[in-house]
């Protein structure tokens, strides 16, 4: 099962990342499997800005950190993505449209929320 809800996350988050690349100029994803690659590299280099810095710099942190950790994260991953191209601009504007989503629909699952 919790398999499963990893699943449904890093598809929702691809979701939400090619509605990011509609939206925000300067911010383009080639399709689903770019998103969904996207979302993979995102949450990966996140965990590992966590690993080395701690909670509150990741991209979930709150904060302008938080935030501009998370433009950053978005920016450096375009260079691991192929069909992905994002500028500082975009980045910044993605990160800020990605929070703002992420207040109406969190991308957690009812698991982590016990956590």
């Amino acid at each position: 099962m919790r398999f499963l809800a990893h699943v449904v996350r890093f598809v929702v988050a691809a979701i939400v990342l090619m509605v990011v690349g509609w939206i925000v100029p300067q911010f383009t994803v080639g399709g689903f499997w770019s998103a969904f690659m996207l979302a993979l590299v995102i949450a990966l280099l996140g965990w590992v800005v966590e690993g080395i810095f701690g909670k509150k710099t990741t991209p979930f942190g709150r904060g302008i950190v938080g935030f501009l950790v998370s433009a950053l994260v978005i920016w450096i991953a375009q260079f691991v993505v192929s069909g992905v191209s994002v500028s500082v601009l975009g980045a910044l504007l993605a990160a800020l449209v990605i929070g703002i989503i992420d207040l109406f629909l969190p991308v957690s699952t009812p698991f982590e929320a016990g956590k």
